[in-house]
């Protein structure tokens, strides 16, 4: 379709027809390819040309906004795999490939034939797309069950009784625990969830209410199930019958449950099941020196997934008639470092002594699908894994310049290492900064979360977020390629330093105690 014309590299159409080789998997599967880089290079194959080239590729209208799943996301996973194979990476994926593939479904639902109705001290008829929207599991006909109100933050502890939940509609409270606070609670399998989602955000998920993409189902193999995201307004009005104000729900304390007695809700939707496939992380690896140490790994992660186009319901905020969300920061800016980390390792003329995993994986914008999956089904075994570098939105100069938020760095003593790693590499003018946006709860909202929760020490990178978060504005145009190669050396720094100290990187005990559980390390 027609869409407003944007700045472009030159030639950007012209470099993918040029990349189309018939290597590994072949022109047909839309698999670019680059000139093999120069042997023994290392760091030094990091440059902002490169960066440049990479994101115009992958943030390319050609891409559709490489939504889970598409055809662009598939593009763009047979290029990160034909650039491992290029490199000369061992495959980490699956039979012997680069390829983990996970299971996903499509679903139809009909929102003439659904709806939600309160009824008791609390009425309400709600209709689907106007009011609500449904995503995740199935409502098997129809449930009809008391309410629980959840409030707080899970990250701050839980004083929740799994059988005040269980068959219960639960509603978790408005904000950024929201997403965290359901990772928590639906496995307690409640009847269904309820989100509450401002109003002007609404709209960007009310696309869900007749397509849904439900993406693997974990705890079992038994079916999780759905989240109701219901309009603050038209929420606001039922709470105000119950004699709760909105602001309970929003405690900065652990979760805890606020009792509604006297009101029942009865959830209809209707859904037919259009397509079983499959979405793909990829994984390659560079093998290191040490007879002992090769068995043990440091991961760099980034999502290589955005949010499609405006009509694919996955929230992409459309800027006039561009209706392409192309990610080129969120999280192309991320993908393009971790391929370029691999060059690097690659043609290092010294390699480390334990291995680098380069992954990227998608489905990280419907919930952390893919990471999540890898931490469920390794494919290298997880107790090797000694520490994740994750990068989500490293391209931007407009939110933080010559800085880098560095997210969970107090958790484990990785922090310390940054900080040493930064001072002895002053000419990369990359400050590491504590995370300046706590309100934003952005620990729990990348990939690296599906790591820590494993016991993996991490470290989360980011340059924030910015006014072209999750829209059509979010261009290669706008990504600051001497920044984001900046920043990758120093990452590549980083994973070097890991991978050549003897001692594994080590979790704060109370960190540990608070994300994973158990004794500490």
């Amino acid at each position: 379709m027609n869409r407003i014309s944007r700045t472009r590299t030159p030639g950007a159409t012209q470099l993918w027809a040029a990349a189309l080789l018939a290597t590994g998997c072949g022109s047909a599967a839309g698999t670019p390819a680059s000139p093999a880089p120069a042997a023994g290079r290392g760091a030094e194959s990091i440059t902002a040309e490169d960066v440049r080239r990479r994101i115009f590729l992958i943030a390319d209208d050609s891409m559709g906004g490489r939504g889970t799943p598409s055809p662009g996301l598939e593009k763009m996973a047979n290029y990160a795999a034909s650039e491992f194979r290029r490199l000369g990476l061992e495959p980490g994926g699956e039979s012997g490939t680069f390829f983990q593939r996970y299971p996903i479904e499509v679903w139809q639902s009909f929102p003439d034939s659904s709806g939600v109705w309160s009824t008791g001290r609390a009425t309400a008829d709600w209709k689907a797309g106007a009011d609500f929207a449904v995503q995740g599991g199935q409502v098997e006909g129809e449930i009809t069950a008391g309410v629980t109100l959840i409030a707080g933050d899970p990250l701050k502890g839980v004083a929740v009784d799994s059988q005040a939940v269980t068959g219960q509609v639960i509603v978790l409270g408005i904000g950024p625990h929201t997403n965290a606070s359901a990772g928590v609670l639906l496995p307690l399998r409640p009847a269904v969830a309820i989100a509450v989602l401002p109003d002007s955000v609404f709209p960007m998920v009310s696309g869900q209410s007749t397509i849904q993409v439900k993406g693997p189902q974990e705890d079992g193999g038994l079916a999780l199930p759905p989240i109701i995201y219901v309009r603050e307004s038209t929420f606001s009005s039922w709470l105000g019958q119950v004699g709760i104000g909105a602001s309970a729900l929003q405690s900065d304390e652990g979760l805890k449950t606020l009792p509604v007695a006297g009101v029942t809700l009865r959830v209809r939707s209707v859904q037919r099941l259009m397509e079983k496939t499959t979405a793909p992380n990829v994984i390659g690896i560079v093998r290191g020196t040490d007879p002992v140490l090769k068995d043990e790994y440091v991961v760099y992660s980034a999502h290589m997934d955005h949010i499609g186009t405006a009509s694919g319901g996955q929230g992409c905020a459309a800027k006039g008639a561009d209706t392409i969300c192309n990610g080129a920061d969120d999280d192309g800016s991320g993908t393009v470092a971790v391929l370029e980390l691999a060059e690097a390792f690659a043609t290092a003329p010294v390699k480390p002594k334990r291995s680098i995993v380069f992954i990227t994986v998608s489905g990280e914008e419907r919930g952390l699908w893919g990471s999540a999956y890898f931490a469920n089904h390794p494919t290298i075994p997880l107790p090797s894994i000694i520490a994740n570098l994750n990068s989500d939105m490293v391209g931007r100069s407009d939110t933080l310049k010559d800085s880098m938020a560095v997210i969970g760095r107090q958790h484990s003593d990785l922090g310390a290492t940054l900080d040493r790693v930064a001072t002895a590499n002053p000419a990369l003018r990359m400050t590491a900064l504590d995370d300046p946006w706590p309100q934003e709860g952005l620990y729990s909202r990348s990939d690296h979360f599906s790591f820590a929760q494993k016991g993996v020490p991490v470290l989360f990178f980011t340059s924030g977020l910015h006014p072209d978060y999750h829209g059509a504005g979010d261009t290669p145009d706008k990504i600051d390629w001497d920044k984001v190669a900046r920043f990758t050396r120093l990452a590549y720094q980083m994973g070097m330093d890991i991978a050549n100290t003897a001692e594994r990187p080590k979790w704060d005990p109370a960190s540990y105690q608070k994300y994973v559980g158990g004794g500490g390390q």
